[in-house]
């Protein structure tokens, strides 16, 4: 069955835009999405619904058509498209290039005229069904017995099937009448009017009566009432909108029905455009919901695997893992907050040759075998932890971290891995949101990872194993083994393979240390901290009631925050939203500092009261039972390479204010342990900066130890290092720092509360003077877009495909990442080299004291008794040597009894 699906994109797309809030949809870059998002996932469902044979999609290309030559007032009034609006269509586009849907546009046409010429095409050419997704009205005269209009009646999820008998039984005329009836009454979304006192009823009347508009106006005369003078003294223009509202039906179109045949979508340039939009929930939708349309699987993962009896792991393993064989590595286990261990594994072998070192890309899995540690006899346990322990036995897994946690309490740790197939797919494609295996699995072998949890239906092996995680675990080391192999190219192709052998990987083990061991934390300290910013949220809110004339609202209800500031006090207007006008805390501050009331101080005063002790309530559930705090990393999450924190996030702990620096205080030093140490980077952006660009005048001003922003003001403001005045410093401090993230003279101007015009000029003169920097800015960016990816110190890439974009805001903000990406991406892996060498220094001097956090440029160490001396001299020399630079990597380091008496 032939059925053809075409959707007006800027019809839909519009309406999507004004059905979610565009304050909820944005990416991290600030790219507004919710249209496309809307758009997107309004597609998926009617693919979903519809499963069509054939797809197009119609733009508008612009407002002047031959509609708006004939009726210059035609859609003329309209409100002009929202800023947030604008941009969109083209990343509906790239959506669109993605899955292999045609869209069409066409100079002087408007969207619908193209989808009646292609269903007047589909018609023609016998096609079964043709369905027509639209907002516009108008499509409704193409309904016919085998064209159905999909009308959207609320946002763009509820669609309403317009069949010849709905439209009849809505409209009272035929499909074919509906233009006729438009015409009498008028269209407002279009600007043309129609004639007074005449309503859809009184037209339909006429048009039953008459057969259709031509009649009509034959019996123009015979028509009473005031409705047919009204009629007579307006058919003019009812002719005019009936030439205006009929949609053409022979567009000389660059594309003909068959080319809209629907095809398998590009499943890599999914990824990379779902990633730019950051929709991983509608990703993920995607993918379980629709089926390419061509296999792009040619087969399955498949396995010659044995669940082992405790009396049969020793001999597998002599016979199986012997030297030079790559083995895939899945545990079965949990570790959460300082607990866990592994239950069982499975062993998955590739390439059993023992006179290769290194089984190749090509390989597939010859073995594999499922051990149940908790089984296991003398013998056997002896075996597997020889293997598991042994260096020269190389092994992969799939996010090793978590995996080699549940080995390590369960007295099982292992060495000798040499991929860990998540962090190789990261560092291939660092933008990627998602490193689920089975997904990579499809990508780079073109093969499913079917378990039978996944495919019931099918369940793969019978192995006896009951609850079948044996077949699973066993499928999931054998995917891991293959796809490491598939990888090494693509690491080697990108730079990745001496960033993942000698930083990365290795930094696996040193993170698994500090996960384990964790902080502690004064748990009655951090109960009174609680109940301080508890009293604080009520002193606040009650301050702000009296600043009201004691009118007692809920301070977090925007609608009553809107009625308070804008009706009640008269303030100014804040940025509309669809809600209203936003009282976020941007706007919330900025209108502050214009009125500095009394109710916004103590409003600000209790959001603030209130993040704080949501923080550590987050904390205090996040508390294991040894006392202790166990953050975990995330080696995949920034693009850049910095490390991400989570369950709790302990990267984000306040510092900027009194009362939010009060947290690191309930974080101490634990039992058997003299203090904790703080050892950070100054400056160590700024100082890369000066490395990268080689500005003679940076590189003096760090050679000489003299203070740099207080150096660059002297340079810029043309006086004395003597007389920058601290509001100077200030000024090129945020400056020297912004230029690195791509600031631009209005985001100073903002910044610092002056002038556009002054910003730039402050900024030409910042140039003027340190050429090297404006030099490097100019051509990091130059490069970027030439070889398409960003480079750190170390090799690390990034890629933006956006440098190249016609849509000028992705295009702007790859430009402020490509200038970002190098400085920031440079500084991760100095703090990662830093990680390693402190961690293999303290080991090589058998200290007891150890590293417990990493905090953006900072170090937080537990120091044992008798070591405080040594553990400092150990983190400047190491931090200090972690990257030869044109200046000094100067280290800062403190020491206290809690994390805020180490600050420095």
């Amino acid at each position: 069955m032939k059925r053809l699906l075409l959707l007006d994109g800027h019809s839909l797309a519009y309406r999507a835009f004004f059905a979610l809030p565009v304050e909820n949809f944005s990416t991290s870059t600030g790219q507004p999405t919710n249209a496309v998002y809307g758009f997107t996932s309004m597609l998926i469902n009617v693919l979903r619904d519809e499963d069509p044979t054939h797809i197009g999609v119609a733009f508008d290309v612009s407002r002047e058509t031959f509609r708006t030559k004939e009726y210059a007032e035609y859609k003329a009034g309209r409100s002009a498209t929202p800023s947030e609006f604008k941009g969109q269509v083209s990343l509906v586009k790239e959506v669109l290039d993605a899955l292999r849907i045609r869209y069409v546009e066409l100079p002087g046409y408007e969207a619908d005229d193209i989808l009646a010429t292609l269903t007047s095409q589909a018609e023609t050419a016998g096609f079964d069904e043709v369905l027509v997704c639209s907002g516009d009205r108008d499509a409704l005269q193409l309904v016919s017995a085998r064209t159905t209009v999909l009308y959207p009646r609320k946002g763009v999820s509820d669609l309403a099937r317009m069949t010849p008998a709905a439209v009849e039984e809505k409209y009272a005329v035929p499909p074919e009448r509906y233009s006729d009836l438009a015409a009498l009454v008028g269209e407002h979304a279009d600007n043309l009017p129609g004639v007074p006192g005449v309503g859809p009823k009184t037209a339909a009347k006429w048009i039953g009566a008459y057969g259709d508009l031509s009649g009509i106006v034959d019996h123009v005369g015979e028509i009473k009432g005031k409705a047919g003078q009204s009629l007579r003294d307006h058919l003019d223009g009812v002719l005019r909108n009936r030439r205006l509202n009929q949609l053409l039906l022979d567009v000389d179109l660059p594309i003909g029905i068959d080319d809209l045949e629907r095809t398998s979508w590009a499943r890599d340039e999914v990824h990379t455009v779902f990633d730019g939009l950051e929709f991983r929930v509608l990703r993920d939708r995607l993918f379980a919901t629709l089926d390419a349309t061509e296999p792009e699987a040619t087969g399955e993962v498949e396995i010659d695997g044995a669940v082992l009896a405790a009396d049969q792991v020793a001999g597998w393993v002599r016979e199986h893992l012997t030297a030079g064989v790559r083995a895939g590595v899945q545990v079965v286990g949990s570790w959460a907050r300082g607990s866990g261990d592994a239950q069982a594994l499975a062993v998955a072998v590739v390439g059993e040759d023992p006179s290769s070192s290194h089984a190749g890309p090509a390989a597939t899995v010859d073995r594999a075998a499922y051990i149940d540690l908790t089984e296991l006899d003398p013998e056997g346990e002896k075996a597997l932890r020889a293997w598991l322990a042994d260096p020269s036995r190389p092994k992969v897994l799939h996010e090793a971290k978590p995996q080699l946690h549940q080995l390590v309490s369960a007295g099982l740790p292992m060495a000798g891995i040499t991929c860990d197939t998540a962090l190789a797919a990261y560092l291939v494609r660092p933008d990627q949101r998602s490193y689920d295996l089975a997904d990579l699995v499809l990508r780079h072998l073109q093969r499913e990872l079917r378990t039978g949890q996944d495919n019931p239906a099918q369940g793969v092996l019978d192995l006896g194993d009951g609850d079948g995680r044996g077949q699973e675990t066993m499928l999931h080391a054998a995917a891991v083994a293959e796809l490491a192999g598939a990888l090494e190219a693509d690491l080697e192709q990108t730079g990745g393979t001496a960033l993942l052998r000698d930083i990365e990987l290795p930094l696996v083990d040193v993170l698994v240390e500090m996960e384990s061991v964790g902080i502690f934390v004064d748990a009655d300290a951090m109960t009174g901290l609680e109940s301080d910013y508890a009293d604080g949220m009520n002193q606040a809110a009650a301050d702000a009631y009296e600043a009201i004339d004691g009118e007692q609202i809920n301070l977090g209800s925007p609608k009553q925050l809107q009625t308070v500031l804008f009706d009640k006090l008269k303030m100014p207007k804040t940025k509309r939203t669809k809600t209203g006008y936003t009282t976020d805390a941007d706007a919330l501050s900025t209108l502050y500092a214009k009125t500095e009331h009394p109710f916004l101080e103590a409003l600000l005063r209790h959001r603030d009261s209130a993040r704080l002790r949501v923080t550590v309530e987050g904390l205090m559930k996040s508390v294991a039972d040894d006392a202790r705090i166990h953050t975990t990393y995330q080696q995949t999450i920034a693009a850049t390479g910095r490390l991400s924190s989570t369950e709790p996030n302990l990267q984000n702990i306040p510092i900027r204010t009194d009362a939010g620096r009060r947290i690191r205080e309930v974080f101490i030093v634990g039992d058997g342990y003299e203090s904790l140490m703080s050892a950070d980077y100054s400056q160590i952006e700024m100082r890369i900066m000066a490395h990268l660009s080689g500005d003679a005048g940076l590189i003096e001003a760090y050679r000489t130890g003299e203070d740099l922003h207080r150096f660059v003001g002297s340079k810029v403001f043309a006086v004395e290092p003597a007389q920058v005045s601290p509001e100077m410093r200030a000024k090129v401090k945020a400056m020297s720092y912004g230029l690195a993230y791509g600031l631009s003279a209005f985001g100073l101007s903002k910044q610092l509360t002056i002038s556009t015009e002054e910003a730039r000029a402050l900024m030409d003169e910042y140039f003027a003077r340190f050429g090297g920097v404006r030099d490097y800015l100019r051509d990091v960016v130059d490069d970027a877009r030439k070889t398409g990816y960003t480079e750190t110190m170390l090799g690390r890439r990034r890629y933006l495909p956006d440098l190249t974009s016609d849509n000028r805001q992705r295009r702007e903000m790859a430009e402020r990442m490509a200038l970002n990406a190098p400085i920031q991406g440079s500084a991760a892996d100095l703090m990662k080299v830093a990680m390693l060498r402190c961690a293999a220094a303290l080991a090589a001097d058998g200290a007891k004291s150890r590293m417990l956090l990493q905090v953006h440029d900072e170090l937080v160490l537990e120091v044992a008794p008798g070591e405080r001396a040594d553990v400092e001299a150990v983190v400047r020399r190491e931090m200090g040597a972690a990257a030869e630079l044109d200046v000094p990597l100067d280290v800062s380091v403190g020491v206290g009894h809690s994390w805020h008496d180490a600050a420095h």
